[in-house]
């Protein structure tokens, strides 16, 4: 049986109860959370780069390799309902929003019907960020951005 996207099921179902389609249906395909991201040791403080996962297509914002990002990338953590409340997912993040109790932003592609509005709207990486190939640890406070939520 294959799921479906049921009627706004980001409105009408908690996220622990979405099915794989509905869970995917959710990214809005802005690329921040596959940012490398810095945290301050002493106050816990998460700063964004503007370096992307080396797996992550930075036009499509979409990573090259999903289904096996774990192994190509060890560090990279699965968002699940539990992490969706987690404060290193982007503001904008679908997610983390429905997490919180917010809703879904006008460009969302699920409240706008056009894939491209996050990008319209300035919220995505796109043309915004570079690979991390190539740039030395040492150089990623270089890197430190602050987006517009």
């Amino acid at each position: 049986m294959t799921d479906t996207l049921r009627e706004r099921f980001w409105e009408r179902y908690p996220l622990a109860e979405l099915n794989p389609q509905e869970w995917e249906a959710l990214c809005d395909g802005c690329g921040r959370c596959c940012l490398l991201k810095l945290q301050d040791e002493d106050t816990d403080e998460m700063y964004y780069t503007r370096l992307a996962c080396r797996e992550l297509d930075i036009q499509a914002c979409r990573c090259r390799h999903y289904a096996d990002r774990a192994t190509r990338v060890p560090g990279c953590l699965q968002v699940t309902p539990t992490v969706a409340a987690y404060d290193w997912l982007p503001a904008t993040c679908a997610y983390r929003r429905l997490a919180h109790g917010e809703t879904l932003a006008s460009w969302h592609p699920l409240i706008s019907g056009d894939p491209e509005s996050v990008h319209r709207a300035g919220v995505s990486v796109r043309d915004q960020v570079i690979s991390e190939e190539g740039i030395a640890e040492d150089d990623y406070e270089d890197h430190v951005v602050h987006w517009v939520n």
